[in-house]
């Protein structure tokens, strides 16, 4: 359509010259938000595929690493907590982590409700990306965010594995999720928390996600208590090939994951998808090499624990670091997992039934630290404006410290409160041993 014949051979220009000052400032700043159909496409893209690396990604691999008496339970577990979550999030989730007033009150720690059930989130309304004047529908932000909820929510299923009745669980799920999800979400990614004030760095989720689940989950297992026989009769993963082919499509899904909170389609999102390759490719070596020095052997369920550990590192860092920081971070998480879930978990005796808090709440620590060296420009990172190593080490390290607290204390609460509902929140002895598939849900994964 030609403009200037439809405004009566008058010109944008000549118009907006003939308006108000104010006038030509509001008309500028309408016409320089755009919504880019192919960030669009690519956030409903990166949307998708953090689905699959929940359901069935997280499923499998979990399901894989406990016995074959219990694997429905686990998948159960993740499937209706995914569902769950998901309600709960466009519900009052979304509302209270990215709506509700910029300043005074309880605005650092909580939106309010102004959102309840995505109310005022139409077709025309936008959240901002990381780019002046690109926007993206908020119905796609929504969506994206959601995915996020889902999956920190049903990694804690890792760590109290095998023995927490299935009612317990969803309803521990549900009150973690309102009071610590859904807050840290709100201080670390929302202009008025507490966390994004201080300019704390958190790419795609060290302490939204990984070290926020990684806390709960060893609270929750220590609260509950250890399996029948644990660390004194062996617990073997009853399918590794089953964990392996879990941990493809969570390396398939932590492109979206963590590509996709650059919320753009552009160069760095490229450098936070390679970041993901290099990274969990560096930590499944420094795992299997490890286990070499130390164990006399590089076993399967190693790399692929490594790798995982290197892709919780890299989450925080994703969008800050250069790539050869990316590797160094996913060695160094290869590591330090290793030793916290093979000598860590030993001497202190607690039943972290799939390492939860050892891979991705250690891992989520070293990578939320080690994303204020990684960011440097001498080493090849992305900062943003401002940067001073020193001083951003002392924002992440606060940022840390704030997340093991307030996740810690609230998992502490909800299972006393769960405990308190349900008349204890472990299975009987008998229940634990038949097996969760057949005393909680009455099948049998394999006839």
């Amino acid at each position: 359509m030609n403009l200037s014949k439809v405004l009566g051979g008058a010109t944008l220009a000549s118009l907006l010259m003939a308006l108000p000052a104010a006038a030509q400032d509001a008309a500028a700043e309408t016409a320089a938000a755009v919504v880019d159909k192919g960030d669009v496409a690519w956030m409903l893209v990166s949307t998708m595929v953090v689905i699959v690396m929940t359901v069935p990604g997280l499923a499998l691999f979990y399901g894989g690493l406990v016995r074959a008496k219990n694997i429905l339970s686990v998948l159960t577990q993740v499937f209706m907590g995914f569902s769950m979550i998901a309600i709960l999030w466009v519900a009052y989730g979304y509302s209270l982590a990215f709506a509700g007033p910029t300043e005074g009150g309880l605005s650092a720690f909580f939106g309010d409700f102004s959102k309840f059930f995505l109310s005022g989130v139409t077709l025309e309304s936008t959240a901002a990306t990381f780019s002046a004047g690109y926007e993206l529908p908020e119905m796609v932000f929504v969506v994206f965010q959601l995915t996020f909820a889902c999956i920190t929510s049903t990694l804690i299923v890792g760590g109290i594995a095998e023995r927490m009745k299935f009612g317990a669980l969803m309803a521990f799920l549900a009150i973690w999720f309102t009071f610590s999800y859904v807050p840290m979400a709100h201080m670390v990614w929302s202009g008025p928390g507490l966390l994004f004030n201080m300019g704390a760095y958190d790419f795609a989720g060290g302490t939204v996600v990984h070290i926020n689940s990684g806390v709960a989950a060893l609270v929750a297992a220590l609260m509950l208590g250890a399996r029948k026989g644990y660390l004194k009769e062996p617990i073997p993963p009853h399918n590794l090939v089953l964990t392996y082919i879990g941990t493809g499509l969570l390396w398939f899904g932590w492109f979206g994951f963590n590509a996709g909170s650059n919320l753009e389609a552009n160069a760095l999102t490229a450098v936070a998808l390679i970041n993901t390759v290099l990274a969990p490719a560096a930590g499944a070596l420094a795992w299997a090499l490890g286990e070499r020095i130390t164990r006399g052997h590089a076993s399967a369920l190693g790399a692929v624990s490594g790798a995982v550990a290197g892709l919780v590192a890299i989450t925080p860092a994703a969008g800050f670091s250069g790539v050869g920081g990316a590797i160094v971070l996913g060695g160094v998480a290869g590591v330090i997992c290793l030793r916290a879930v093979v000598n860590l978990k030993p001497m202190l005796k607690y039943d972290d039934s799939l390492d939860v808090f050892g891979i991705h709440g250690v891992g989520g620590i070293v990578g939320a630290l080690g994303t204020a060296i990684v960011a440097n420009p001498s080493f090849g990172g992305y900062p943003l404006d401002g940067y001073d190593m020193g001083g951003q080490f002392m924002v992440q390290l606060t940022s840390v410290i704030v997340a093991v607290l307030w996740s810690g204390v609230v998992a502490l609460i909800a299972m006393l409160i769960v405990k308190a509902l349900f008349g204890g929140a472990k299975v009987s002895e008998q229940a634990e041993s038949d097996g969760l598939d057949l005393s909680t849900h009455g099948e049998r994964a394999y006839n």
